[in-house]
């Protein structure tokens, strides 16, 4: 037995059979007690009253801008009675209505593949918390090996959509490193959430300059881990083609190529990082978030053509999605999340790890336990200036050949705008902009100017 220690209830006692006899295992019984309580706590959301608040608010504040007049209105007459004189002049209920009108569904029975990781989490548990459902959606979430096959069975039109890395879409449309096909972000799936885990053996090897010879592995080419780790290493002064070896592995066979000394390291999702502790092989060498706090990872999308031919069914995908993702940004619900996603269906993972990874406070494998509450975070915005810094990073490696033009195509595949509609849609907050810039290792990256960027990089293919 591991002597991994749980920095919640080390001394919780291990439970061997589920009571109830309803379930085949005692995961799946406190899984499914679990979503209820999150079914619970969803209830308490109800979108559709915030969607006749909101219009109730934005017709009074047009009526009242100054918000001084507007409250002694309210403070006079009270909302009901003012509410029911504006209504005699102003359509109220029927914009309300117009508000909850849903189109028909073109199709209700979907595949949506997802990788068994926590970066698919709102994508996961808007299945068992009834969120697809709700939409008039019958989603079959399927678990996938690796991020090839999800590529092919979108290529294919086996998946109606798909949990992605962030940059696949990109990639797809491009037709870098398959056939070309439009391919479209509706959501950002998870923000940071990766980390960069090293084999035991180099706990005196922290410094990354020391690293020449190491070999590392990486979920996909086209990914955030790879261009993460490119810049952490080129960073250090070593050139991730020459210095070292980078080579792609499923997250799910991370942890054994770690046991088994096939790689010395890796950039990779959770649950692998803390998995790799949990198993006494590896420790956290840094959270992707100490390199760049609020990076895009996975997505949540589909094809060009899925969108042309169902754009309601794709409209209620999206809605389930985000809400499904503003419960999993809330903190008081992380560790309800952490046994939802759990079960062999989903994760299948131990809820130990689970936990540590959504909640933030984990043992790092170097004898501390850290609380860093924004370890993982689950904002769906798919800001366009970050596609716009994948796509320098896929050119400075030599993924991308040529002129690129970053605005177009980071506009065409991430849907910002689609995505800030439907928020508002659920009422919730929805930020200005589209092209914020951001900071990267003590590097500001400005989308505005991508070529003078990319050529700032003293190791770089183009």
């Amino acid at each position: 037995m591991s002597r991994y220690f749980d920095p919640y209830d080390a001394d919780r006692p291990l439970v061997m059979r589920c009571s109830c006899g309803r379930h085949r295992t005692p995961e799946e019984h406190t899984a499914e007690q679990a979503a209820s309580a999150l079914k619970r706590r969803a209830a308490e959301m109800d979108f559709q009253q915030y969607a006749s608040d909101y219009i109730e608010a934005t017709v009074v504040k047009a009526l009242f801008p100054r918000d001084a007049v507007r409250r002694r209105f309210l403070r006079a007459v009270g909302k009901s009675a003012a509410m029911g004189a504006i209504a005699s002049v102003v359509p109220i209920t029927s914009l309300q209505a117009m508000a909850q009108e849903r189109g028909p569904l073109e199709k209700k029975d979907l595949k949506v593949g997802f990788i068994p990781i926590t970066c698919a989490t709102p994508l996961i548990m808007a299945h068992p918390l009834g969120f697809y459902a709700k939409e008039g959606l019958n989603v079959e979430v399927v678990k996938t090996a690796g991020w090839a096959l999800i590529r092919d069975k979108m290529l294919n039109k086996e998946y109606d959509a798909t949990h992605f890395l962030s940059p696949m879409p990109l990639a797809m449309s491009l037709g870098a490193g398959s056939n070309a096909v439009p391919m479209r972000v509706a959501t950002i799936q998870n923000t940071n959430g990766q980390a960069i885990t090293l084999h035991v053996k180099h706990k005196e090897r922290r410094d990354p300059k020391d690293w020449k010879g190491f070999k590392f592995a990486v979920p996909f080419e086209y990914s955030m881990h790879n261009f993460l780790l490119r810049y952490y290493l080129a960073e250090a002064g070593l050139d991730p083609d020459r210095d070292v070896q980078i080579r792609v592995v499923p997250p799910p066979e991370m942890v054994a190529n770690l046991r088994a000394g096939n790689i010395d390291g890796y950039l990779g999702p959770d649950p692998f990082n803390q998995r790799a502790v949990y198993e006494e092989v590896g420790f956290i060498h840094v959270l992707s978030r100490d390199l760049w706090n609020g990076h895009p990872c996975c997505a949540f999308g589909t094809s060009a053509e899925f969108i042309q031919q169902h754009p309601n069914s794709f409209a209620a995908l999206f809605r389930a999605v985000l809400t499904s993702a503003a419960m999993a940004r809330e903190a008081r619900n992380r560790e309800l999340i952490a046994k939802v996603i759990a079960p062999q269906a989903y994760l299948n993972q131990p809820e130990v790890v689970l936990r540590q990874v959504l909640t933030g406070r984990f043992a790092d494998g170097l004898g501390n336990i850290r609380n860093v509450p924004d370890r993982a975070d689950f904002d769906p915005i798919p800001w366009q200036s970050m596609a716009v810094w994948m796509l320098t990073q896929m050119k400075r490696w030599g993924y991308l050949k040529g002129d690129v033009d970053y605005r177009q195509l980071a506009e065409r595949v991430f849907l910002l705008t689609d995505a800030k509609k439907h928020m508002k849609e659920l009422d919730q907050k929805v930020p200005d902009g589209a092209y914020p810039k951001f900071r990267i290792m003590g590097r500001e990256f400005d989308p505005t100017q991508p070529e003078a960027y990319l050529q700032g990089f003293a190791i770089r293919r183009s």
